[in-house]
């Protein structure tokens, strides 16, 4: 399962973003997202541009993931699904999977412990809220047999 991107429908609006934190607040509501909560949580996906091309940065869930092989601890993991996931209480902030993550879509957190942060495809939903906001269908959930 991953989500793929297709750059040719991207406008560059960046509600992905925008649902992504959203989804991974505490309140789960876009005013008191961006408003009220201290810390602010953290979008998982990021907006590149480069002139008129724009594109989602997330991870792709590698089939052979270098950032789960290059974890230290064991925070990088791939679950029964094929979704790698990190665990933030294994994490001791090395970096070591932001350093060989191919496509940069690994970012440190740090508002408190310093650990890295990534996409998880929002747990106990069955389309992640980028996907589902995505107003020109530029992201899409692919589920790989």
């Amino acid at each position: 399962m991953k989500i793929q991107i297709n750059e040719e429908f991207c406008i560059g609006c960046r509600l992905c973003e925008v649902h992504c934190l959203v989804e991974h607040s505490r309140s789960k509501d876009i005013v008191k997202a961006f408003k009220r909560e201290s810390p602010r949580a953290l979008a998982r996906v990021h907006v590149e541009e480069k002139g008129p091309v724009s594109f989602a940065l997330q991870c792709r869930h590698c089939t052979t993931p270098s950032c789960v092989y290059a974890c230290l601890t064991g925070a990088m993991y791939r679950d029964e699904r094929g979704v790698v996931l990190h665990d933030a209480e294994k994490c001791i902030g090395c970096w070591s999977c932001i350093m060989v993550c191919p496509f940069g879509a690994i970012t440190r957190d740090e508002r408190g412990r310093k650990v890295a942060s990534k996409c998880d495809l929002c747990p106990g939903r069955t389309t992640p809220s980028c996907v589902e906001h995505c107003p020109n269908e530029a992201l899409t959930l692919v589920v790989e047999a």
